[in-house]
């Protein structure tokens, strides 16, 4: 078979566009798009050609129009599907950093639908009819949950990190234990966030032992501010000793320095009071004396992706007035988002039945096994003969750098599928419409019910049901 009758095997762009396959992907998306997909598909497909001519000579089914045409719309299907789409969350990671972390509360998301399709007040005063501070949107609320005396918002912690250094302590000294250098997923690190900066590191003390004299000898008349970073995601365990805020803050004051207190995650409520380990609270921070606090507002807070900035007048008005903070402010969405959020912070009773986050934490064992075995019988009807499907006892986490060394009793639906292999299973789990992000463990496919909702266990039937449908097509060709 000749190199050039092997290329004419492909389909031409006009014959595809009149197959029902393709044409039902032309009633939901531009024509254009459509095309662009298609013609870059078909030009992998002659590179492949190009490249290995010998396997497609000795199999020429791999040319087969229909094999062709399966190849196109799987394409299609995952090029031309949102991006930024829904998804369920069956990792057991509540505040999954690649899934958006926080879920938003139905109160933010009514909030959300209110400012999306028009204008809202975001600088402006209607009172005085004169342009206003986005910031006063949440910064009321903010002094009230924190004991603050001012607050700023940012796009995220990382954000509002380099902020306060640019504004405090760019071209001076920043001292830090060197046991508080941490890195928060693959990316944010504190020295590099200090550098861009312009702040100048001065590490103290060790890995895991730091003492007040460390931060006393560090200080000289170049030092402009001392930093204090919790360290969120991970503990040092055994010999060990770091500096309390207040000794922190009462060296501060010796010397006439602000003090940041960098939380990560940072908590408005006492989480133990739910069963669950204690994290430092904001307004523990500011009771302490920190000058500044900063935390993201989409972790334990629930919101948005944010970060929230509070402390004293005199280094929040220094932060506002700084021209970096236009580069970093947040838009409508984002504010009537964490508005609605924060609000639920004031009423217990809202707040443990709307917010997310805290619905899945103080949720009962025995609620989430009764959600697996639910789930188990829903997919043993479809599974049969075909695999093996299980409920399993597991652990789940928090995530997003936050809770690190808690551990959440939880349950988890165990997939087996005879003839797929299980990562593939997990493929075509995620191909899925919305996508189901599983974990894979110990040779099973783990759908975890700690983050998995009621109202989407229909989602994973569906895509299983048709999983399955296409394993017995495929062994009936």
């Amino acid at each position: 078979m000749s190199y050039q009758h092997i290329l004419s095997k492909i389909p031409k762009i006009d014959r595809l566009l009149q197959d029902q396959s393709i044409q039902l992907f032309l009633t939901q998306y531009p024509r254009a798009r459509v095309v662009n997909v298609l013609r870059s598909e078909l030009q992998s497909l002659r590179n492949e050609i190009l490249q290995n001519e010998s396997r497609f000579e000795s199999s020429p089914e791999l040319l087969e129009y229909p094999t062709t045409l399966k190849r196109l719309v799987t394409a299609l299907d995952l090029q031309l599907r949102p991006r930024a789409s829904r998804c369920i969350n069956a990792t057991g990671v509540v505040l999954h950093t690649g899934l958006g972390r926080a879920p938003l509360s139905s109160a933010a998301q009514d909030a959300l639908q209110q400012v999306a399709g028009g204008f809202a007040l975001v600088e402006y005063e209607i009172e005085s009819g004169a342009r206003g501070d986005r910031h006063t949107i949440v910064e009321e609320m903010l002094i009230q949950l924190t004991g603050a005396e001012a607050a700023a918002v940012v796009n995220n912690n990382a954000a509002a990190t380099f902020l306060i250094l640019n504004t405090l302590s760019q071209g001076k000294q920043c001292v830090v234990s060197r046991g508080e250098l941490v890195t928060i997923g693959g990316s944010f690190r504190i020295p590099d966030i200090m550098r861009e900066s312009g702040a100048l590191m001065v590490e103290v003390g060790t890995t895991n032992k730091t003492n007040i004299r460390d931060y006393a000898q560090a200080i000289n008349e170049y030092t402009g501010l001392l930093l204090k970073v919790h360290t969120s995601n991970y503990r040092i365990m055994g010999f060990h000793e770091d500096v309390p805020l207040e000794q922190l803050v009462e060296l501060g004051v010796q010397y006439q320095l602000p003090v940041l207190h960098d939380l990560g995650s940072g908590s408005l409520v006492d989480l133990s009071r739910y069963g669950l380990v204690k994290e430092p609270l904001v307004r523990e921070s500011i009771d302490a004396g920190a000058d500044i606090v900063s935390f993201s507002g989409d972790k334990l807070i629930g919101g948005p992706q944010s970060g929230i900035i509070v402390g004293k007048k005199e280094f929040i008005a220094r932060i506002k007035a700084n021209q970096v903070a236009r580069t970093l402010r947040c838009g409508k969405l984002t504010f009537a988002a964490l508005e609605a959020t924060l609000q639920l912070f004031f009423d217990e009773a809202k707040l443990l039945k709307q917010h997310r986050v805290m619905q899945m934490l103080t949720q009962s064992e025995t609620k989430i096994r009764n959600r697996a075995n639910k789930l188990k019988r829903m997919l043993a009807k479809i599974v049969e003969r075909n695999g093996l499907v299980d409920v399993q006892r597991s652990s789940a986490e928090v995530g997003g750098g936050s809770l690190a060394t808690v551990s959440l009793p939880t349950s988890v639906v165990a997939l087996y599928l005879q003839n797929l292999h299980v990562d593939e299973l997990a493929k075509q789990l995620r191909l899925s419409q919305p996508s189901i992000i599983p974990r894979v463990q110990q040779g099973q496919v783990f759908l975890d019910m700690f983050t998995v909702q009621d109202d989407e266990l229909h989602f994973i039937v569906n895509a299983l049901r048709n999983i399955i449908d296409k394993l017995e097509n495929t062994a009936d060709e």
